[in-house]
């Protein structure tokens, strides 16, 4: 980023007033209006996109609940269930549109507990350009996970640190938060990902244009309510992803 970026980048840090939460849905309802009170409890200036893909649980119906109930909730609808990359960069782009400064992504499903916001504010106002949620590092950890989740999560971010040849310790985090300056710079309409892969490629892209990037700790806590939208297909392309960014990188296409 340029002088003037960096200044920006600095203004929008001294204020949170113009903080988006995007979080994607897709069969979410038993979660979503516990999720938007958590996090209106804990950060009452920030505003909430649902980005919902036409659940058919009746999670619109939900979230449009709660948008009419407060103006601090917003909803944008897709016709058809269309993956977590790109509910995010709409959801980015909503936000872009609209002025917002701050940009944070979070699960519904109350595995990203709230209370750990202040931590990505701080991490911020201190000069990063992105904070990355980690579980990896002294404080953070998961509640709730058995032996072989642990050994897939640790193992796909270790994995993707020593092809892609980085130190961040949780490349798989989906708690990250953006300042505007740092999405214009990610670029986030040419990302390639569309599943969990997004969040190494995000990560990876800041990285790549010289961002400063900085993991807080957290403590994910393992779903309650609905199903897991992991599968095999997203773990390929997971795998395959990797090799992909790593490849651009060395061509200089990245």
């Amino acid at each position: 980023m340029d002088a003037r970026d960096r200044v920006e980048a600095m203004a929008a840090r001294s204020s949170r007033a113009r903080t988006l939460v995007v979080t994607p849905t897709y069969n979410e309802r038993d979660n979503l209006a516990l999720f938007a009170r958590a996090l209106t409890d804990v950060a009452p200036a920030s505003h909430l996109l649902v980005v919902d893909d036409d659940s058919p649980d009746g999670t619109g119906e939900v979230a449009d609940r709660l948008a009419r109930e407060d103006p601090r909730v917003h909803v944008l609808h897709r016709a058809r269930k269309m993956g977590l990359g790109t509910a995010y960069v709409d959801g980015f782009h909503y936000g872009l549109a609209r002025g917002y400064d701050v940009f944070v992504q979070m699960d519904t499903d109350l595995s990203h507990d709230p209370k750990h916001l202040q931590r990505f504010f701080e991490a911020l106002e201190a000069g990063a350009d992105v904070a990355v949620g980690s579980r990896n590092i002294p404080g953070g950890g998961v509640d709730g996970w058995g032996l072989g989740r642990h050994v897939l999560s640790k193992g796909g971010s270790l994995y993707s640190r020593l092809i892609l040849g980085v130190s961040v310790c949780d490349l798989t985090s989906g708690y990250k938060a953006y300042t505007r300056q740092a999405l214009g710079a990610i670029d986030i309409s040419s990302i390639r990902s569309n599943g969990y892969s997004f969040q190494i490629e995000t990560t990876y892209r800041a990285l790549r244009r010289g961002l400063r990037v900085a993991e807080v700790p957290i403590v994910f806590v393992d779903r309650r309510a609905g199903h897991s939208k992991m599968s095999s297909a997203i773990f390929v392309e997971a795998i395959l992803m990797v090799w992909k960014l790593r490849w651009a990188a060395l061509i200089g296409q990245l």
